[in-house]
């Protein structure tokens, strides 16, 4: 047991608390450069969710300073010492009004509004949230009190996910979607709260000595505002992780219902649009060729409740007009999405055209009239004058066994400069 005990016994390593938390406050405060760094970051994370990279909005988090604040407050709750708390809570501000600031301008001035993947994931909070927050915080400040610290604050900035929260939150400002704006706030409230809350554990853990003498009564008084303070926080996400569930379960049984009654029919479904949310539920589908007799409709109706979906309504759209224009509506979206990646093929095909020769009656017309060239090749190489300036130039390499006169070089040098209608054109033989 006495074993166990040291191999779980965090004093292990532990740095020297007064250390420890000068550092801490040495990171609180949100002046000069951090604030710079601050809303270049936001900037960053702010792109890379209006472009839905993972990549980038990872590497915004790498660089934010955020999470110093945080667990500056955590440390001041852990040692009652309300002057750092207030220091703390007011940095907090100051970080928060910035990047709000900086994420809605940028997505003002975007022309791109549509809400991607990375977006959306960032405004319905729930309960793993606070689980993400909550120990990715305990890691974050164990690793802080320890004499080997490694950098774990950049990990837990990206594993409690900051910042994309609040640019999410500038986003929602931006396009006036009011409910984007309270679920991204809301969760980036829960990732500030609960990383605190960790920080506070850990530092009563730890038993960091009190900077100011408490009385037993403000002390209780304090434990039962943070109490009151986690239940606020954490009885809506509940409500919401719940709310995520039964989506997804519906979602399954949905599927099933639409794969036993239609799909193994022999049913070609052209047409699929659940709606979860509205009252009553929805399901509107369309199908290529199949005709449904309001018999069947109230047949299938009635078998929703065997899918565990009642309370909902099918609808099977068999009006030509609203579903052709439904239709392309959706065609028209991934068209959008699919021409990104066309307008990026294109332009990596004319880059490698600009370094490959493929006038094959050119080449053809060179065996004609110089012969005695082959074998030789033919292609683009780009000819880098200085840092600044650079061009293409056409290179034809050959190697013959004897070397061709000067007057026929010269000859095919001019031929070649008319037909490719460029100045740049050069012939060398290879030794």
């Amino acid at each position: 047991m006495n074993k166990l005990y040291r191999f779980l016994n965090l004093h292990f390593g532990e740095e020297a608390k007064d250390k420890v938390l000068e550092n801490v406050t040495a990171s609180i405060s949100f002046r000069g450069a951090n604030v710079w760094i601050l809303a270049c970051a936001i900037a960053v994370a702010s792109v890379g969710l209006n472009v839905n990279s993972t990549a980038v909005i990872i590497g915004a988090m790498l660089i934010s300073p955020l999470m110093g604040p945080i667990v500056g407050a955590g440390f001041a709750l852990g040692v009652y010492d309300f002057d750092l708390l207030k220091k703390s809570i007011k940095n907090l501000a100051i970080a928060t009004v910035v990047s709000l600031f900086v994420s809605f301008l940028y997505f003002l001035l975007s022309p791109f509004k549509e809400a991607q993947s990375e977006l959306l994931a960032r405004t319905a909070p729930n309960i793993y949230d606070v689980l993400i927050a909550f120990f990715g915080g305990l890691a974050g400040v164990i690793a802080l009190t320890r004499v080997e610290k490694g950098n774990p604050i950049p990990g837990v900035a990206i594993a409690t996910a900051l910042m994309p929260p609040l640019c999410t939150a500038g986003y929602g400002l931006a396009i006036g979607n009011f409910s984007y704006f309270g679920g991204a706030l809301y969760l980036y409230t829960i990732n500030c709260f609960f990383i605190c809350i960790s920080t506070f554990l850990i530092v009563k853990l730890l038993k960091y000595p009190k900077v100011k003498f408490v009385d037993k009564a403000r002390e209780k008084k304090i434990t039962r505002t943070i109490t009151t303070l986690i239940l606020v926080m954490l009885i809506p996400s509940f409500y919401l992780a719940y709310q995520l569930l039964q989506e997804k379960k519906y979602s399954q049984n949905v599927d099933n219902f639409i794969q036993q009654e239609f799909t193994n029919k022999g049913y070609t479904l052209i047409y699929e649009n659940t709606h979860f949310n509205s009252r009553p539920k929805k399901i509107e589908v369309a199908f290529l060729d199949k005709k449904f007799s309001n018999a069947e409709k109230e047949d299938l109706n009635q078998k929703l409740a065997t899918y565990q979906i009642e309370g909902t309504e099918l609808v099977i759209r068999q009006d030509s007009t609203d579903l052709k224009r439904d239709i392309l509506a959706e065609i028209s979206k991934q068209s959008r999405n699919v021409s990104e990646s066309d307008v990026t093929i294109q332009n990596l095909r004319k880059e490698l055209a600009s370094y490959t020769f493929s006038d094959q009656e050119l080449i053809s017309e060179i065996n004609i009239l110089f012969p005695e060239l082959a074998p030789y090749s033919i292609g683009k190489q780009l000819v880098v004058v200085n840092p600044d300036s650079s061009f293409h130039q056409n290179i034809v390499t050959y190697t013959s066994g004897e070397a061709i006169p000067a007057a026929e070089l010269s000859k095919l040098k001019t031929w070649l400069e008319t037909k490719l209608n460029s100045k740049n054109v050069r012939i060398i033989r290879a030794q």
